[in-house]
């Protein structure tokens, strides 16, 4: 890590001529790069010379200087190929942040080249269209609505002071981001690692070799882009490496999580994405791999990021305030813009569930048993005095009765490939629908808990009659499936029923809708480029991968080495393997029927045979591996 390079130019901190004069100072800065944020959550690369980022630099800020088109980013339905045209605008509220090319030196300074990364919008029609718009445009949107609710509700319950006396509305958000880390070759076996998470050998333990190094560097070089970290440390997935003959460590498998301080809503998730790149490119040259998916190896821990959220105020008297905190925190959970947060988010977290799990990968990690939360439902703690941390909910109750500005929510469904702009606007657009409902009921703290902690079947001001919204009991363990889903709601499946929520909950739709930010068009592309890559994976990943399994499963005894149990056990697996992959005359497999549905059109089809396919296929693993353990002679 190098002294000499500049990495940062934070937010407001540089006039043009002083920025121009900056970089005059760092020649071995070559590149600027325009950095737009498509709905899928894909950032735009370019590399523009610096010397054209000079010369024209104001025009990179009313968006004439730089376009793209609808090929280059997922706008489905927006930037079509006969409408195409996309304008980027420079965005200068935000840090800039220099991507280094290790192994790119340039000759005249000796140091690495960089490319200069600014944020930007994108413009389509005269309109924003991208999601770190939705995200900027959103919270400024709810803080003004609060501004509003304040001035009309001077006096509002669990807070101490006066509405009127509100002079600004911080949103505050911090994410956690998992990841797997692995040598390019690994042999681990899922059994392996499982009983490695059932016992804990991984979780905070100490890391080693490469693994060691790579953490340490990517925290200090995170640091160094004023992300603030704060920690970084094995998660509960992994087996222990082996030291190859020089040394070394090898068949390197484990999972860690890194996290740094928290900042307002759009640099947190600016943030986030230089979080990741960091991480790639450090481990990358240690040798290791690293892998974002929500779930890269099945039957083990996945790979999470939660997203805690929170609302503060700027009082005229220059004090600071947790607008979720009551003033008396040993008495109280929440004030009534807490409870009317957490009431709004949960009431409509089906039209919010499409933009965090969109993708198969994302709801092959929502599954009990893997800390990874499977319905809708809150946890507060079981006193307001002694606050206690379920692990088991969707959103859990952060707080510290001696630092109330701490107080914020932590949403445990995201991964790391969960679109975080999109996502906290979500949240904030939600909680500001409880939150006004909440207020304009002048409810107090009291009656606004028992709306919240109300049994299946009461009727409630706010929240619907047959729905629980809070547990302080272990949600995997302590119910059915069968008792989540009355109490809770029946979680999605498929990308497909996710998505169909937005179309089955019209009035949830709404609440996203407000202050026409997340406006219907680009709902309907998101979710319409979601579908594209879920059926697109189904019948070209997913389905071929299954394939491979499939042929994988071999008869491995005969009649000199098997018995009664092979044959049975192997029946199983041959039966399993024809219902899955193989065609008869009068009989189609589970696979053809997949294509078949999703060539029609028929996605109601497509989405319930998937989910067939999906508990064949682990019947399939489950029932093989018993067959193959009970086979002892080659």
């Amino acid at each position: 890590m190098r002294e000499d390079l500049l990495y940062l130019i934070p937010a407001g901190k540089y006039e043009k001529e002083e920025l121009l004069a900056l970089l005059a100072n760092h020649p071995e800065i070559k590149f600027v790069s325009l950095v737009g944020i498509d709905l899928a959550g894909n950032d735009t690369d370019e590399k523009i010379p610096m010397t054209s980022f000079l010369k024209g630099y104001d025009s990179y800020f009313n968006g004439s200087a730089v376009q793209t088109d609808g090929s280059s980013v997922v706008l489905t339905g927006i930037a079509t190929l006969n409408n195409g045209k996309l304008d980027m605008i420079a965005d200068a509220g935000v840090n800039w942040f220099v991507d280094y090319n290790y192994e790119h030196i340039d000759e005249k300074t000796g140091k690495p080249v960089g490319s200069l990364r600014i944020p930007a919008f994108l413009m389509h029609d005269g309109k924003r269209v991208d999601s770190r718009s939705i995200l900027a445009q959103s919270t400024e949107y709810v803080k003004n609505e609060l501004l509003t609710l304040f001035a009309k509700h001077s006096r509002i319950a669990g807070l101490d002071f006066d509405g009127n006396e509100v002079a600004d509305v911080v949103f505050t958000v911090a994410t956690e981001l998992e990841f797997w880390v692995k040598t390019p070759v690994n042999s681990a076996e899922v059994h392996e690692l499982s009983a490695s998470q059932v016992m804990q050998e991984q979780y905070w333990q100490r890391t080693r070799g490469e693994v060691r190094t790579a953490m340490e560097q990517a925290i200090l070089m995170m640091a160094r882009y004023g992300l603030e970290p704060e920690m970084g440390h094995k998660e509960v997935g992994g087996v222990k490496a082996r030291m190859d003959a020089s040394g070394h460590l090898s068949h390197v498998l484990e999972q860690l999580e890194i996290d740094w301080k928290y900042s307002n809503a759009l640099q947190c998730a600016d943030n986030e994405l230089q979080a990741r790149i960091i991480i790639k490119e450090v481990f990358r040259a240690n040798g290791l791999e690293v892998t974002f998916k929500a779930k890269p190896i099945f039957g083990v821990a996945g790979n999470g990021e939660h997203t805690h959220v929170g609302i503060a105020a700027r009082l005229k008297s220059g004090r600071f305030v947790n607008l979720f905190a009551p003033s008396d925190m040993k008495g109280e959970y929440l004030s009534a813009i807490g409870y009317g947060a957490i009431m709004g988010l949960l009431k409509n977290y089906e039209a919010v569930n499409p933009f965090i799990s969109s993708t198969n990968d994302s709801l092959n990690r929502l599954k009990p048993g893997f800390e990874a939360p499977v319905c809708i439902v809150t946890s507060l703690g079981h006193t307001p005095a002694v606050p206690s941390r379920n692990r088991t909910v969707l959103v859990g109750l952060v707080r510290d009765v001696d630092n109330p500005l701490a107080t914020r929510f932590e949403v445990r469904a995201p991964n790391p490939y969960t679109n975080t702009y999109i996502a906290v606007a979500a949240f904030y657009l939600t909680m500001l629908d409880g939150i006004k409902a909440a207020v304009t009921s002048g409810k107090t703290t009291q009656e606004l808990n028992a709306e919240l902690s109300k049994e299946p079947g009461t009727k409630g001001f706010y929240l619907e009659t047959d729905r629980a919204y809070r547990s302080e009991h272990d949600v995997f363990d302590d119910y059915s499936p069968a008792e989540r889903s009355r109490l809770f709601g029946m979680p999605p499946a498929t990308v497909w029923q996710n998505m169909e929520n937005l179309r089955k909950y019209p009035e949830k739709t709404a609440v996203l809708k407000a202050g026409n930010v997340l406006r219907a068009e680009l709902i309907e592309a998101f979710a319409a480029g979601a579908l594209i890559r879920w059926r697109t994976e189904l019948v070209n990943r997913i389905i071929p991968e299954n394939l491979e399994l499939v042929k994988l499963c071999v008869c491995l005894h005969n009649d000199r080495i098997g018995n009664d149990r092979d044959v049975y056990m192997w029946n199983q697996v041959q039966s399993l393997r024809l219902t899955l992959a193989k065609d008869t005359m009068d009989n189609k497999s589970l696979f053809t029927r997949i294509k078949h549905a999703v060539a029609e059109g028929d996605y109601d089809a497509a989405s319930d045979l998937q989910v067939e396919m999906a508990a064949a296929v682990s019947r399939l693993k489950n029932v093989y591996d018993e067959y193959r353990s009970n086979v002892i002679d080659e």
